[in-house]
């Protein structure tokens, strides 16, 4: 039994990581369906095509590469912590980059088009989001990346930069959430009621986010799965020498 529960628990991680992904990339997939099928397509020229651009953007970038950048903590929870720690930044690098022009496209189509800027509820959670996301992407890089900060301090703010990411991808897909249900309403209310394909598809996506999610804090919050710490790059770290004295956790 002592054999096989880690060979168990190793398949039941990976079984767990695997579906998180399917779940990611189809609602990555549905949404450029969605966009591209239902809503016309894709363009740059203030037109609607331009804000086709937004959800997809938002989806890909701070959903599925937001909630990727954190899960290769426990993917390569045995891998050299630099690497991950390179690996990390740069996922969530690119997912705030395409975040970015998916914000810019939604205001330069409401600029084209003169719609007014951040009335709804979802552009005030969705301004709240990517405010944080980008706050939380730069101190992570000045702890940890690139730290200039003293290790106790980087210390005390580790399970403060854990809980952030994870909340901000909670508030991404609950923001996700109320986009959806916007633009059902402003492009289908008179026909959303009676099932409309479009319809249906947009609800299927927005479940597939919530699991998504589920299957992300699941995987982030298990303590098994959680990396364990390495003595020797601890050692080989100037940084984090004084860490172990402290009893501060060291990774996230």
């Amino acid at each position: 039994m002592d054999n096989f529960s880690p060979c168990h628990g190793g398949s039941v991680f990976a079984v767990l990581v695997g579906a998180s992904q399917v779940l990611g990339l189809v609602s990555v997939v549905l949404t450029g369906v969605w966009m591209g099928h239902y809503r016309g397509g894709f363009a740059w020229d203030g037109s609607a095509q331009e804000f086709n651009l937004h959800p997809l953007c938002m989806v890909l970038g701070l959903i599925f590469l937001h909630g990727d950048a954190i899960l290769v903590y426990r993917v390569f929870r045995n891998e050299a912590k630099k690497h991950v720690k390179l690996l990390h930044g740069t996922i969530h690098l690119l997912a705030l980059i395409i975040s970015i022009i998916g914000v810019v496209a939604v205001f330069d189509f409401h600029k084209a088009t003169k719609i007014q800027d951040m009335y709804s509820l979802h552009s005030w959670c969705g301004m709240v989001t990517i405010i944080l996301f980008c706050l939380q992407w730069v101190l992570g890089l000045l702890f940890f990346l690139f730290p200039v900060a003293s290790s106790w301090l980087r210390a005390a703010y580790l399970p403060i930069h854990v809980f952030c990411g994870l909340s901000l991808l909670v508030m991404a897909i609950g923001t996700s959430l109320l986009g959806i249900t916007e633009k059902l309403l402003f492009g289908i209310m008179s026909t959303y009621s009676q099932f409309a394909p479009e319809g249906v598809l947009a609800n299927i996506l927005g479940i597939l986010l919530v699991l998504y999610g589920v299957a992300l804090v699941y995987l982030i919050t298990r303590e098994e799965y959680r990396r364990i710490s390495n003595p020797e790059e601890e050692s080989l770290s100037v940084h984090f020498k004084n860490l172990t004295e402290s009893g501060l956790p060291t990774t996230p």
